[in-house]
């Protein structure tokens, strides 16, 4: 086998950018260097050869001379060898390196040729990623919101310890997919909103009521969106939140705003109780009076033609008494909070008889406006005639001081700007022009001695049907109230 010469080998290597020690294969001593390394080292060629490892290499026992030489040594039997290195420069100045110890026979003699590069910058920003990594997993130890890397089918790839938290895994468990956690019917959801997931920024938040590994259920708030890093990732990142104490609160204040309506319709019977009391007498007294002229026909062995005239009479008398007690039963009686499609013009129908009763023991007249197009809206019937209600004894208590010709009360409804909107207008003394704007906000009223709460929960009731409410002077005097709810689309 015919060798390279050495000049013809440095020469070779005098034109490469990388960085060449020759040591010579017995004694390890450095032979030659070519131009790269005399550069990077600040040394020249004859003031290298006399130098051994402790004067160019700092003074560690993982740089010390024997693992050099034991590299070379195995770069002779084994074939190439890598390993780290500090080299120091004539300026004292540490160049952490990567080197590559290789055997070559040359024609005058055998050398180990070591290659190496300055890994400095390289070594410093994986450790400053290191650092990072470190407090980023430090700074999501106290998290409460988990964070995920999902498949596309759904399987966990990596989960934050925060998010074992919240899912009540344990160190080493394994998390499996995440529609493991959820009921069938969210699972459906989710799928939904994964498939959705938007490649810039998150997706809306949606909640779903999960059960933890340790079987205790909870709620949590999941966003998520796609992760396409090059042909590394294609998958999706969520975030999640434990927000099972903001959904007891809601509950609890649900429960309270239903107590509250509940409260309010009693309240409104009460204040009607007189003209409930005055509507009832009539049909009770015609049933007394057809009975007992019933009775007194019988007694004198009159024909039995007027005395059964008379008990269907008081029959009928009795089956309006009858309804008139329906109607406030079911009014007033508990229900569970149901949103329907309702014909907003129907649920006007059904508080105007009460609001009538009202209107007639005040000396108010009534006067109903209703167009002939149906305005459905998706509601509870009770809570929006509740609201009715309250506005209209708002107004009819209004007219109490002005002169008993002039009391006139209006509601109507109707389709504006795309939503149905019902206003009770009356032409009383109205309420000052700075009143207006918070006159739903609670403690303020229209009526002298008024606390504002039923208007306060006319408020609430329409923002929880995403709807509106204000007030503004009457054309002719007086208070218009109204409130707005948006429209379903006929089916």
């Amino acid at each position: 086998m015919t060798y390279p010469t050495e000049d013809d080998f440095r020469r070779l290597l005098d034109a490469l950018t990388l960085c060449v020690l020759l040591h010579d294969a017995s004694t390890k001593a450095i032979v030659w260097a070519n131009r790269a390394a005399c550069i990077a080292l600040g040394f020249s060629v004859e003031e290298l050869l006399p130098l051994k490892a402790r004067d160019m290499t700092r003074p560690v026992p993982k740089y010390a001379r024997e693992i050099a030489v034991a590299a070379m040594d195995r770069s002779i039997t084994e074939g190439p060898q890598g390993y780290e290195w500090c080299y120091r420069s004539r300026t004292g100045q540490d160049m952490l390196s990567e080197a590559i110890a290789t055997y070559v026979p040359l024609k005058e003699r055998a050398v180990v040729m070591v290659q190496f590069r300055d890994i400095s910058a390289e070594e410093a920003m994986r450790q400053a990623l290191r650092r990072h990594e470190t407090r980023l997993r430090e700074f999501m130890q106290d998290l409460s919101e988990g964070v995920a890397v999902l498949t596309r089918d759904g399987t966990v790839d990596f989960i934050s310890d925060s998010g074992r938290r919240v899912l009540g895994l344990a160190a080493e468990q394994a998390p499996g997919s995440v529609f493991d956690y959820c009921s069938e019917r969210n699972r459906e959801r989710l799928a939904e909103q994964l498939d959705d997931a938007p490649l810039q920024g998150p997706s809306e938040p949606q909640r779903y009521r999960m059960t933890r590994r340790d079987g205790s259920a909870c709620w949590l708030r999941i966003t998520c969106r796609r992760l396409v890093i090059e042909d590394d990732l294609d998958g999706l990142l969520i975030h999640f939140r434990d927000i099972s104490d903001e959904v007891s609160i809601e509950e609890a204040r649900r429960t309270e705003a239903r107590m509250l309506e509940y409260a309010g319709r009693y309240n409104a019977m009460g204040e009607m109780a007189t003209a409930i009391a005055h509507e009832l007498s009539q049909p009770l007294a015609a049933v007394r009076n057809f009975i007992e002229g019933a009775i007194r026909r019988l007694e004198q062995a009159g024909p039995v033609e007027d005395a059964i005239w008379g008990l269907r009479s008081a029959d009928r008398q009795a089956e309006h008494a009858a309804l008139i007690i329906k109607s406030v039963r079911e009014y007033i009686v508990k229900r569970e909070p149901t949103e329907t499609r309702s014909d907003l013009r129907e649920i006007l129908g059904e508080v105007a008889y009460f609001i009538e009763l009202r209107a007639s023991d005040a000396g108010v007249r009534v006067h109903i406006v209703q167009p002939k197009a149906a305005l459905p809206v998706m509601c509870e019937r009770v809570l929006i005639g509740q609201v009715v209600l309250n506005l209209a004894f708002n107004a009819i208590d209004a007219l109490a001081d002005v002169d008993a010709d002039r009391r006139d009360l209006t509601l109507a409804c109707e389709e504006k700007d795309g939503r149905a909107l019902v206003s009770v207008m009356d032409n009383g003394p109205g309420v000052p022009a700075d009143a207006h704007g918070r006159l739903f906000d609670g403690f303020s009223s229209s009526k002298a001695g008024g606390n504002g709460i039923g208007l306060s929960l006319c408020k609430n009731i329409v923002t929880r049907h995403h709807g509106a409410i204000w007030a503004q002077p009457a054309p002719g005097g007086g208070l218009e109230c109204c409130f707005a709810l948006p429209l379903i689309p006929a089916s």
